[in-house]
């Protein structure tokens, strides 16, 4: 059914405004106009798709209007979501990440919603937009560790359309973690969130992937000795990416060679390692992106070392979840408060702190956050 915007506002007056107290409209706005029907499905329907009734009325190519009469809010609790005809269009949030159960207001007679985006046919991008990914080297040479490494480059979707232009930069660790099928924990999927940024007009940005090292991962990301893990590597990983890498990188791609436009960022041992590369090499690196970080590795680090930080522009952006461990929360506000507690104006050091009371450690909700992180990074 699709009614005009004056009969709706007719509607509104008769049925919002008068009378029929018990009953809650739904009004869904959405920027994305096409022609498939959008349906309300949820626990008071058992979760059923594409049933006529359950489907909302059309009021423009991006408005839509949904009455819960009297009878379907008997329940307490009312979960919903909407999709487009199927679960493979349900809605998405402005990453195309897929968002929890809504709860339905039973307080409100009218409820107004914004839906950003949509999942079409199963995807949460457009591929168009996707970036292409390089291979740099299958076994680039790292000589402080005398070891070799797959090192990959993310470029922009038109990189090698865009003439003279250059890029800011983002050194990232855990490579087999960031992007396809060969990890056994999952990925972020960052190659796709960078194509919904892209799409956005954002996201501008030169990825640097650097694989792990396996078994020795742990001995390259602890930035200092300690008695459980032993001898640090850490400080050789980082010389590698700024002295070897670094340089590598700069004379193959057109980057932005500066402080200012360049990051490095991970997550868990990787956001560890990442903080040390900040903190011993902030004339590098003027953007950090620290993803649930191992502060638990060791209470000395690197809380007592941020006195050593010199207070040039930085930007960080800091993530952890809840549900991670009992210390992830806490220490990461630690480590925030020892960077507050240096009197560092906030005009150089900058900071973007989410905590998700119910995130997990899980490469699958940093990929949800990373365009997050990205775009506040860049801005």
């Amino acid at each position: 059914m699709n009614i005009s915007t004056k009969e709706y506002t007719s509607f509104q007056s008769e049925h919002i405004n008068r009378g029929n107290e018990e009953d809650i409209f739904i009004e869904l706005t959405t920027p994305v106009a096409d022609n498939r029907p959008v349906f309300i499905v949820g626990s008071f329907n058992d979760w059923r798709i594409d049933e006529e009734k359950y489907r909302l009325t059309k009021i423009s190519a991006t408005q839509f209007f949904y009455k819960f009469s009297t009878e379907q809010l008997q329940t307490d609790r009312i979960e919903y979501k909407f999709i487009r005809g199927g679960w493979e269009n349900q809605e998405l949030d402005e990453f195309s990440n897929p968002i929890h159960n809504r709860v339905l207001d039973k307080n409100q007679r009218v409820i107004r919603i914004e839906v950003p985006r949509w999942k079409n046919y199963g995807l949460a991008y457009n591929p168009k937009y996707l970036p292409k990914i390089e291979v740099v080297d299958k076994e680039f040479y790292i000589p402080q560790l005398n070891k070799y490494r797959r090192v990959a480059a993310i470029v922009p979707h038109d990189y090698h359309k865009t003439g003279d232009k250059k890029y800011q930069v983002i050194y990232m660790n855990d490579a087999q973690n960031l992007f396809g099928e060969s990890s056994p924990y999952g990925n972020w999927g960052i190659d796709k969130k960078l194509a919904v940024l892209a799409e956005q007009g954002k996201g501008d940005v030169i990825i640097i992937a650097i694989d792990h090292g396996g078994a020795e991962r742990t001995t390259e990301f602890i930035p200092v000795d300690t008695q459980r893990f032993g001898t640090s590597a850490g400080r050789k990983y980082i010389d590698f990416i700024t002295k070897t890498l670094k340089p590598a990188i700069d004379r193959r791609f057109r980057t932005l060679t500066s402080r200012e436009h360049t990051g490095i960022g991970g997550s868990s041992l990787g956001g560890l390692i990442s903080i040390y590369a900040g903190l011993i090499y902030p004339d590098v690196f003027g953007k950090l992106i620290i993803m649930s970080p191992s502060l638990w590795v060791t209470r000395h680090f690197p809380m007592n070392n941020i006195s050593f930080f010199q207070p040039i522009p930085t930007k960080i952006y800091a993530y952890a979840g809840g549900e991670e461990s009992a210390t992830m929360v806490p220490n990461i506000y630690k480590f925030i408060d020892a960077i507050n507690q240096q009197g560092f104006d906030s005009s150089i050091i900058k900071i973007q702190l989410n905590i998700d009371p119910k995130g997990t450690h899980t490469e699958k909700r940093w990929g949800e956050e990373f365009p997050r992180a990205i775009e506040w990074i860049l801005e």
